[in-house]
């Protein structure tokens, strides 16, 4: 299913969110991207835990929900979620976060924290550098390069990324944000 009609440009978003008291704005990042920096008004609710919180979410919504993430793979992985929840017409931020930044969009900034894409290049570039090295001694140790290579190509062809989802649920990345915990807040207009 494409959701290419159901995508929002930073433009379009800034608008919409500047008229319209009926605009639920998530952000489906962990809470440290989130706390990073995030876009004013924004419901952080990260997207492993959205399954949970998805009964508050179809209760909050207004007329729209805006999703959006770092760069918007996230956001439509959460669309697809709404969708089959019944909760059709949500739109995707185009770019997500980066295309906001990019555009010149204003967002509230926290303490500064490494992104989930960086901190999965850093932890497979560390693993693929540590079994090369211990190939030398182990010569077996150089499959381990090559599982994480492979696991690398599968992320890009399915545009999902285990090592990703999986560095989401360490400590460092659920601190800080948890409107997740908090369905009150969940509601539409809160971007005022």
């Amino acid at each position: 299913m494409s959701h290419t009609a159901s995508a929002i440009d930073v433009i379009s978003a800034r608008a919409l969110l500047g008229s319209s008291p009926d605009v639920l704005l998530l952000d489906v990042r962990t809470p440290g991207e989130y706390e990073t920096a995030h876009i004013e008004g924004s419901v952080n609710l990260p997207l492993d835990q959205f399954d949970a919180q998805l009964p508050h979410v179809t209760v909050a919504a207004g007329t729209t929900v805006v999703i959006a993430c770092q760069s918007g793979n996230r956001a439509r992985q959460c669309q697809t979620k709404l969708d089959a929840a019944g909760l059709r017409g949500s739109r995707v931020l185009t770019g997500g976060l980066n295309a906001w930044l990019a555009a010149g969009g204003p967002v509230v900034r926290g303490r500064q924290r490494w992104s989930l894409e960086r901190q999965v290049r850093l932890v497979a570039g560390g693993i693929v550098l540590v079994s090369i090295i211990a190939s030398v001694w182990l010569p077996a140790a150089r499959y381990v390069a090559g599982f994480i290579g492979a696991g690398l190509v599968f992320a890009a062809l399915t545009d999902t990324c285990a090592m990703g989802m999986a560095l989401s649920r360490i400590p460092y990345n659920r601190r800080g944000g948890a409107a997740a915990s908090a369905p009150g807040r969940m509601s539409a207009g809160a971007h005022r």
